[in-house]
């Protein structure tokens, strides 16, 4: 891999792993929060989903001024607004800040991913590793985010989990300000080589590939939000000395964990096999994992979780490369931007509707419903294949 592809993969992975750390910190401090303002899991369930309806809803501006004011910009951007989002968190002293810290934090967080996803699909040659390795920096930050949170919740206050990220993302900004003039230059160099094909936007195949992203989204947001809950209520006879909280920070982190050994796997089938192909039959793998999910206690619960990291996140540089090979270059931003709106805002919907389920019917309930869901997109993945 050349010097100037590192250095692209370093700074995304880099930015990755802390949107994915930030983004997920709220879930597993969940049973902390509630116990604190007495909450229910539904109010909890509608704040988690405007958290991620901002992580999607500028993500489309975001992609649009990716070709406009370039990725360093808007980088720095991403970078300075979570940390204020942060801070504000860490300072909050009443439930109503929580709620509008959350909120300016996934507003600029949503301007990371499509940024740094047409950075890649540009600039690196291998496309599918170079997903492969900016995914495995976000399943590290996904698995980070509900351990550091939990932990400092214990030992410190759940403020300062975000305090510790606020201060995180202002380094990685300093380090993005000297280092990403260096790979802009880098970049630079690349535009020398013979100009290759515009290849044309494939819309049919994009619609059933955003269709099948948006099912994806929901299952994304609904597992992730309420899996540490899941975890703290349902692993009572499983490392019992561990206490409820810490359990669903530990537990979660390996599932994230289990995600880069996903990312690995999606990486080296993309490289063998159509990513089409790969997409139908990862979808249809989830769903039987997520119906055991709802149905599993204590160590059995943890390792069909660790199952259902591994599977769901293999299809994560799957599906990115997808939009890639679907999209004209001059638009691959927007078409990363449509994709994260529609996966992470629409798919934002699930916290919610998930929340009433936990509340109502108990938060096992949650899982076979998601995976329920997943049956129409088999039939969307399907389509995809077809058109491809």
């Amino acid at each position: 891999m050349k010097r100037s592809e590192k250095i692209i993969l370093s700074i995304t992975g880099g930015s990755h792993l802390s949107v994915h750390a930030l983004m997920l910190a709220f879930p597993s401090l969940i049973p902390v929060i509630r116990a604190e303002f007495s909450v229910g899991l539904d109010t909890l369930g509608y704040v988690a989903a405007l958290s991620a309806f901002m992580f999607g809803i500028g993500a489309i501006p975001s992609g649009w001024a990716e070709n406009k004011i370039g990725g360093k910009n808007l980088l720095l951007l991403y970078q300075f607004g979570s940390a204020a989002g942060a801070g504000l968190l860490a300072l909050s002293t009443n439930f109503y800040t929580i709620v509008a810290g959350l909120a300016v934090m996934g507003l600029f967080c949503s301007i990371y991913h499509p940024a740094g996803l047409t950075l890649i699909s540009n600039r690196v040659d291998s496309m599918t590793k170079g997903m492969a390795v900016h995914g495995i920096f976000g399943s590290i930050g996904s698995a980070l985010g509900p351990i550091l949170a939990t932990t400092l919740a214990v030992l410190i206050s759940w403020r300062a989990a975000y305090a510790f990220l606020c201060l995180s993302n202002l380094i990685l900004a300093l380090l993005s300000t000297l280092i990403i003039p260096v790979s802009v230059r880098s970049e630079n160099l690349n535009k020398k080589k013979s100009p290759q094909p515009e290849r044309i936007t494939n819309k049919q195949a994009l619609i059933y590939l955003y269709l099948t992203n948006i099912i994806l989204g929901l299952v994304y947001f609904g597992f992730s939000t309420f899996m540490p809950t899941h975890f703290a209520l349902n692993t009572g006879h499983f490392l019992p000395h561990l206490s409820p909280a810490m359990k669903a920070g530990i537990f979660p982190t390996l599932v994230f964990l289990a995600g880069i050994v996903g990312q690995i796997i999606g990486g080296k089938l993309g490289t063998k096999f159509k990513s089409a192909d790969l997409l139908v039959i990862l979808v249809g793998a989830n769903i039987p994992i997520l119906l055991l999910m709802g149905f599993t206690v204590n160590i059995n619960l943890v390792v069909v979780s660790i199952l259902m990291g591994v599977v769901f996140f293999t299809g994560q540089p799957i599906g990115n490369t997808l939009i890639a090979q679907f999209t004209n270059k001059n638009r691959r931003g927007l078409g990363y931007g449509i994709s994260f709106f529609l996966s992470f805002g629409v798919g934002s919907l699930a916290a919610g509707f998930c929340g009433i389920i936990a509340q109502n019917y108990g938060v096992s309930f949650v899982f076979p419903a998601l995976g329920l869901i997943l049956v129409p997109a088999l039939f969307s993945a399907y389509k995809v294949k077809r058109l491809a």
